[in-house]
């Protein structure tokens, strides 16, 4: 009984697969794709085959046509050279014999040429051509004709017919070729142009014929006289008919290049003249003019021998074109075929394979799972099999579910969105609750762990990174471009006049500004670029993968640029700070270990300088300012040769604010830059129109008007562009205008160095005004961009004599270096006539003038100057 119930079981086992059933029937569709891609082959094959014979045999047509017509062209030299030898020829043609003997050796020439022609047309008939027999038989004709002609012993009659023999049979197997050419299976336009290339040779060989038979028409030679007339005539009427024929010429070109040779000069006149030989039998002509028929002749030939090799070469390149079309399409079929055989051959073998594959892969997930192993169910295969598939997959997605979210849990990944999909039924319900409650008990943990480290990684005030993870992420950014090779840029800022700001408004307001500035920063770099706050108003920025310098300087204007910004805080400002901090600064002022109160001065103080900032831009607004030239006189002529302008602020309500008191203020700010766009654009918009109203006399020096720069406007960037843009505005040339700048801005600021070589390339010429009251000695004058020295008021008053060898001491290293001298401050004639002696160019002062308005100012150009 055991043995009966295992049977079953091995006859089962011992079944065909699936896939080989279904690979039977896939193989009857693919026999037929292997039997129609084999006779479409075969029909592609013979296509490109006749192509090629066709290309063949039209290249055979040209090349026997070239033999032929060498064959017929070297008839003529033979007979011109038989005329030589031949005394009663020549008396038959009116030839005298002197005449004769002197053209001998150039007939010989001539038939030696001729024959090399042939010979090279007849050696280039390939030997595996339809004609290669005709074109070996030709030339052993020819061996033997030459040895007769060069013997003497032959007759005229005799040469000239076994020459017509050899082109003719020439000709015999041109036109076998041209037949051969037609009847192979081409395309219509290919087999029109092979029927063009016969139509053509056909005209050429008639063509050809007619210049011999012209000339042994012209000797009295008996029966070769009358028979070439004859069979001139014949020719004739073959050459009219010949050209009738070209009108059935297929290609454009081809009639189109016969209508130009047909009404050529050359062809008409001679057809005319052999019309009228051939047709009306005219008596022979001339010895002149009939050498002169015989090289129309040849020029007509050469011409129709050019019109067939076109016609050759248009028959050469559609039959190849047919060859490689058929060779394309040969090519196409066998890889069509080829695909087809391998598609359906891979399409029977994947559908057996995919069928089985998919049932037996589900019988064996089935017994993993029965196992207890999760496995992926693979849905694949017939519906019937997805099915049950899909039912199993579903049954196994339960249980996954739960085991990745045990997983989730246990490997602390809280942010697996798999934890927050709910579990099918009862037991499914309180594994998920479960895990809910854990998941929240640690999320709280890790996000209480965040922010202490995001505290002590970042300023609480602006949540930019703080100093110590500036300093990490700037280590980790110089490893990077070391191991890369690339530049890393770091670019600090400071705020100008911050303090100010606490100082005046809080530092509650302080913080507003701070906030403000980190959210501007962030939002003109780059992405990847770090912005950190270091601490109070000092940021930097961390800038990787820098391709040049230029880069940085451009991000650190687009930066100012944004910071520049008018910012307005949002909090009310925090005076009880502010005050306290006000009176700490003092207290540092007056020494270390001080304490100071604030008081109602301090209050006071704060409040007058807040509201002065506030007025001095208000007046630059509202047009307060004002300015007054103060003439300068040169020295030697008691001349006025220019202006210092001076800003003067006439303030409502509190009349001519002295200049020491609201400059200070607005050099503590930005506001000084301002103040200096303003006396730019109106001292040299004055100049200018003074120049209009009163122009200059020729060769007349023109006065100057010299402009006060502070140093912190010559340290700014814009400086250059600030000037630049006055002197555009106004129209006033470069070198009318003097930049005055102190001592101290050479000394101190390398960057303002840098901005003065700018303007003096512009042509501005810079002024060092208050000289000697700084740090720099005469030699350093010699490498500075300078181009005058305004000696300081005090050395012109004192009365010591050391200060007055000082003067004189200046003035002569200043003109060493070819620097001009201006000395300020000059009220009494006794400092005159010492300047004047120590010879100042220029000076400045009360006793020649004070500052005055515009109209008086303008109205002392080129007038004398008082000295008393």
């Amino acid at each position: 009984m055991r043995n009966l119930g295992r049977r079953p079981a091995r006859q089962h086992g011992r079944g065909a697969p699936l896939w080989l059933y279904l690979t039977a029937l896939v193989l009857i569709p693919v026999l037929g794709v292997v039997v129609l891609t084999a006779v479409i082959a075969r029909s592609r094959t013979a296509e490109a085959a006749g192509a090629a014979r066709a290309e063949e045999a039209v290249r055979a047509v040209a090349q026997l046509d070239a033999a032929r017509s060498s064959v017929e062209h070297e008839i003529v030299p033979v007979l011109s050279l038989a005329v030589i030898e031949d005394p009663s020829a020549a008396v038959s043609l009116g030839i005298p014999s002197f005449l004769l003997a002197g053209q001998r050796d150039s007939a010989v020439a001539a038939a030696q040429e001729a024959r090399e022609t042939t010979d090279r047309a007849l050696a280039a008939v390939p030997s595996s051509s339809d004609g290669a027999a005709a074109a070996r038989h030709a030339a052993d004709r020819l061996t033997g004709l030459r040895a007769r002609t060069e013997s003497g012993a032959f007759r005229i009659e005799d040469v000239y017919v076994d020459y017509l023999e050899v082109s003719s049979a020439l000709l015999t197997a041109q036109r076998r070729a041209a037949a051969a050419a037609s009847s192979e299976e081409v395309p219509a336009t290919t087999l029109r142009a092979t029927r063009d290339v016969e139509i053509v040779a056909q005209l050429a060989q008639a063509a050809s014929r007619q210049m011999p038979l012209f000339l042994a028409g012209h000797f009295d030679a008996g029966e070769l006289s009358a028979g070439s007339r004859l069979a001139g005539q014949n020719a004739w009427l073959a050459y009219t008919d010949a050209r009738r024929q070209m009108d059935d010429l297929s290609q454009e070109s081809l009639r189109t290049a016969w209508l130009q040779l047909r009404t050529d000069p050359v062809t008409t006149r001679l057809d005319r003249l052999l019309s009228d030989q051939f047709e009306s039998g005219q008596a022979r002509l001339p010895l002149t003019q009939l050498v002169s028929t015989l090289l129309l002749g040849n020029e007509r030939d050469a011409r129709l021998a050019d019109l067939v090799v076109r016609a050759v070469d248009s028959a050469q390149a559609l039959a190849a074109a047919d060859r490689d079309l058929a060779n394309g399409r040969l090519t196409t079929t066998l890889q069509l075929g080829l695909g087809l055989l391998l598609v359906a051959l891979l399409g029977a073998l994947f559908l057996g394979r995919s069928v089985s594959r998919s049932l037996g892969l589900l019988a064996g997930q089935a017994t993993q799972i029965s196992e207890g192993s999760l496995v992926e169910v693979q849905v694949a295969g017939p519906r019937e099999v997805r099915t049950v598939s899909g039912a199993l997959g579903s049954a196994v997605a339960s249980l996954r579910r739960i085991q990745d979210q045990a997983q989730a849990v246990a490997r602390g990944d809280l942010a697996n969105t798999v934890l927050d999909q709910p579990l099918p039924g009862p037991l499914g319900e309180v594994v998920h609750a479960s895990v809910r409650e854990i998941v929240s008990s640690v999320r709280a943990r890790e996000e209480l762990q965040y922010a202490l480290a995001h505290q002590a990684t970042h300023d609480p005030l602006t949540e930019l990174p703080n100093r110590a993870q500036a300093l990490t992420l700037v280590t980790a950014a110089l490893h990077r471009a070391q191991r890369s090779g690339e530049m890393t840029g770091l670019l600090f800022v400071d705020l100008d006049g911050f303090k100010a700001v606490n100082d005046s408004h809080g530092h509650a307001c302080g913080d507003d500004v701070l906030r403000e500035v980190a959210r501007r920063m962030a939002a003109v770099v780059r992405p990847g670029d770090v912005v950190c706050r270091l601490g109070g108003d000092e940021f930097v920025v961390l800038v990787e993968r820098v391709r040049a310098e230029r880069d940085l300087q451009e991000l650190g204007e687009r930066l100012i640029a944004a910071v520049s910004e008018p910012i307005t805080a949002a909090g009310h400002p925090d005076l009880l700070l502010a005050e306290a901090d006000t009176a700490a600064y003092r207290a540092k002022r007056r020494g270390r270990g001080r304490t100071e109160m604030f008081d109602e001065t301090l209050r006071l103080q704060l409040s007058e300088r807040a509201e002065l900032e506030a007025a001095i831009t208000a007046g630059l607004e509202n047009g307060e300012m004002e300015l007054r030239y103060q003439p300068v006189v040169d020295v030697g002529r008691s001349r006025v040769i220019g202006y210092e302008a001076l800003i003067r602020w006439n303030r409502p309500g509190h009349g001519m604010v002295p200049p020491d008191e609201f400059i200070p203020v607005a050099e503590g700010s930005r506001l000084i830059c301002d103040l200096d766009r303003w006396v730019l654009h109106q001292a040299t918009a004055q100049l200018a129109a003074w120049r209009a109203a009163e122009p200059p006399a020729p060769g007349e020096a023109e006065p100057t008007m010299a402009v006060n720069i502070s140093g912190r406007h010559l340290a700014d960037r814009r400086v250059v562009q600030d000037v630049a843009d006055a002197l555009a505005a106004s129209g006033l040339p470069a070198a009318l205008l003097i930049v005055e700048i102190t001592e101290t801005v050479l000394v101190s600021d390398p960057v303002a160095i840098t901005h003065l070589e700018a303007l003096r390339e512009m042509g501005v010429a810079i002024a060092i005004d208050d000289f000697g009251t700084g740090y720099t000695s005469i030699g350093q004058l010699r490498n500075m961009p300078v181009d005058t020295l305004k000696i300081d008021r005090s050395f012109i008053a004192s009365t010591e004599p050391g200060h007055r060898e000082l003067v004189a001491l200046i003035i002569r290293a200043a003109h060493t270096f070819g620097l001009t001298v201006v000395a300020e401050g000059v009220e009494e004639p006794a400092q005159l006539d010492r300047l004047r002696a120590d010879a100042c160019d220029q000076a400045q002062g009360y006793l020649l003038y004070r500052p005055m308005p515009a109209a008086d100012a303008g109205a002392l150009l080129r007038t004398a100057v008082p000295t008393g």
